[in-house]
């Protein structure tokens, strides 16, 4: 009985390693939200999926005697396109701004809205280390070994992303001075999958072809309490002549079904040119039109 029970275990392994080398798609729905990064792999071929949040954000610039209270949605559209390895997104973020400047002989209010992000681009996937050498052996009279840390589990799945900017509007005084209609954004995304714990890097490069480029970092911890709900720490670091600034936010998020999951999250940041602080809530959807690949027996 012992041998029948190693045999069906191993079997159940194997089958498991097939299914993950054939496709990076998942049956529980793949989304970035609550963090700002994204994750190295693709939602899946034909499937859509919105990824979108509410947001309220205060700020208080010290510097220039002024408070911001600002409200706005941001989201992601997301389509799996031709092979499993590559997705095509469109990210926006549009505000809403009520500010009171306090110079001069009296407070000033201004009220203006726009878009701050607009960003039409594609994400491929290079490289996968469970394609490359499949799921973990599993040592079947082991719980400690199946737990302990293994060199290959430091190499991560690789990503690139390459997109424009898209700024229709004149002035857009949320972006840079004389910022061009369109402008490229550059990031190379890494994903550690640790089993509860994932861990995404986004390096990025933006807007390198104007006067104000910009450089910066996102790093994300996922951590998967139970089958419905995931907590996540993340720092985010800009660096740019037009604006820069170090956020740290985090949240939980639950999955109410396969294919949809809500979130709420809170960010802050460590200056006060401005300081700020954010809450969010949000939601992703897909629509799973994926079909596994028939398989032909000779």
């Amino acid at each position: 009985m012992k041998n029948n029970n190693t045999f069906f275990l191993v079997l159940i392994v194997t089958l498991a390693n097939c299914l993950t080398l054939s496709a990076q798609y998942t049956e529980t729905i793949n989304t970035n939200n609550p963090g700002r990064s994204q994750g190295a792999f693709a939602v899946g071929k034909n499937v859509a999926q919105v990824e979108a949040s509410v947001f309220y954000r205060d700020e208080d610039h010290d510097l220039f005697n002024y408070q911001r209270q600002i409200g706005g949605t941001a989201f992601q559209l997301r389509y799996g396109l031709i092979w499993e390895e590559l997705e095509i997104s469109y990210f926006g973020t549009f505000e809403s701004i009520s500010e009171t400047i306090n110079q001069g002989f009296g407070p000033q209010e201004n009220n203006f809205s726009n878009f701050s992000r607009s960003t039409l681009g594609a994400k491929y996937l290079l490289f996968d280390p469970i394609k490359k050498w499949g799921e973990r052996e599993v040592d079947l009279y082991s719980y400690h070994a199946n737990r302990r840390l293994k060199w290959r589990d430091l190499i991560p799945a690789v990503s690139i992303f390459a997109g424009a900017n898209i700024d229709l509007a004149d002035p857009n005084s949320l972006l840079p001075p004389d910022n061009p209609t369109f402008s490229p954004r550059l990031e190379l995304i890494t994903q550690h999958n640790m089993g509860r714990w994932v861990f995404v890097s986004n390096f990025i490069v933006d807007r390198v072809s104007t006067d104000f480029p910009s450089y910066g970092g996102i790093f994300t911890l996922t951590h998967s309490i139970n089958n419905r709900w995931a907590a996540f720490g993340e720092f985010q670091t800009i660096i740019s002549d037009f604006y820069s600034d170090d956020i740290a936010r985090g949240g939980l998020a639950y999955l109410i079904n396969k294919n949809w999951q809500v979130d709420a999250s809170a960010a802050i940041n460590f200056k006060d040119t401005p300081g700020l602080y954010q809450v969010n809530l949000g939601m992703s959807y897909r629509l799973d039109f994926h079909k596994d690949p028939v398989i032909t027996r000779l």
